[in-house]
């Protein structure tokens, strides 16, 4: 397949290499067009190996720069698993890198269509040659944080996983009491190892042994999850204790100063998107998520829903948050706005209109770390 790349923005001072990358864990394929070829010439090295990509970027800028002109390297590929290591170590050797999200790549519509790497790397060179010639939604390219925009969200992901590891030790003690006949346990509880001496089973009987072996080595693993949390939640507090003006913990003591969110809601939010800007209200939604995705044509006509395009985590969240501030910002101006258009209705019109609620607080909520005025009506907490 030919490329035509003739209509790519280019200087007279220098000639232009672009790259894609086509990355898996076992193995790299890098297609590569130089300056006034149509042909996309394709490599494979081992996965990570960055000595071999090295040295073949240093054969393309060779080959690229015989006309005595200089030479860049613009370079792309689908964002996944890699993460973003890869985009800092080609920006450290002067190559302009773009993370390119994968679903937003047009594919074809075929009920069969093949799928090989040779075909993807062609895919993503096209949709990445339209976007530098200027063709809107030729694909859309991904914000990449610095490294430490990227470590401040271990926090709030580790305590993610961590919550989840601490309902699945509680679930599987009273899954295993529950088929004893032995209910209504609460593992969390003091002194809970030392009632199992007194359980019985539903029939009378004592608890046998290797089960409370069992039990009582998943209520260990239970309490290093409770430690490991309790220290996550402690760090946080005292980094926003100690928060300095214009940092992201300033932000997220700002968000938890409103009622009905909490440090850890705020510092979800923050970590997640609030530490990068936005330029309007629209990108906010757009973000979380939260705009909607119409279907018109011909005689049809309908809405599919909101996207789900973007974070989420955040998307979690913010809903979450909704629900929380109809409970504690009753006399908001948002709260007003959804019991005008709910009233007493329930089920799935209520659910409905909460995800309308959820993107109006995100603009809101974004909006107020901006200006510093808080969503209409809002109350505030007495400390922090």
């Amino acid at each position: 397949m030919s490329f035509d790349h003739t209509d790519t923005p280019t200087c007279d001072e220098y000639v232009t290499v672009h790259l894609a990358f086509e990355l898996s864990k076992k193995t790299w394929k890098l297609g590569i067009l130089l300056p006034g070829s149509q042909k996309l010439s394709r490599y494979t090295i081992a996965g990570g190996d960055v000595s071999a990509l090295a040295a073949r970027l240093s054969v393309a800028r060779e080959k690229a720069s015989r006309g005595g002109q200089q030479v860049r390297i613009l370079s792309c590929y689908e964002a996944g698993f890699d993460g973003h290591w890869l985009h800092r170590w080609l920006a450290q050797r002067d190559i302009v890198n773009h993370e390119i999200d994968p679903s937003s790549i047009e594919i074809n519509r075929r009920a069969r269509q093949a799928k090989t790497d040779r075909i993807d790397l062609e895919r993503i060179m096209r949709a990445f040659l339209a976007h530098l010639r200027g063709e809107p939604r030729a694909c859309s390219v991904v914000h990449v944080p610095s490294p430490e925009e990227e470590d401040r969200k271990r926090a709030n992901r580790e305590r993610e996983r961590l919550i989840k590891e601490r309902t699945a030790h509680t679930n599987r003690i009273k899954g295993l009491l529950h088929a004893q006949g032995i209910r209504d346990v609460s593992p969390r509880k003091r002194g809970f190892i030392a009632s199992l001496a007194q359980m019985h089973t539903g029939d009378g009987l004592p608890l046998p042994r290797r089960l409370k072996q069992e039990i009582s080595r998943e209520h260990e693993r239970l309490e290093i999850v409770d430690k490991q949390l309790s220290a996550l939640e402690d760090a946080s507090a005292a980094e926003c204790r100690a928060a300095q003006p214009g940092t992201t913990q300033a932000r997220t003591v700002q968000l938890a100063g409103l009622k009905a969110i909490g440090l850890v809601g705020a510092q979800r939010l923050v970590n997640e998107v609030f530490y990068r800007r936005f330029d309007n209200r629209r990108q906010v939604g757009s973000y979380f998520g939260l705009t909607g995705t119409p279907y018109n044509s011909g005689n049809s006509e309908r809405d599919q829903g909101i996207s789900k395009a973007g974070n989420r985590r955040a998307r979690e969240v913010a809903i979450e948050l909704s629900w929380l501030w109809l409970t504690h910002q009753p006399d908001s101006a948002l709260s007003r706005w959804f019991r005008e258009r709910v009233r007493d209705i329930k089920g799935r019109i209520r659910r409905i209109a909460i995800v309308a609620l959820a993107r109006k607080l995100m603009v809101a909520l974004w909006r107020y770390l901006e200006t510093g005025v808080p969503p209409e009506g809002a109350l505030m907490h007495q400390s922090f």
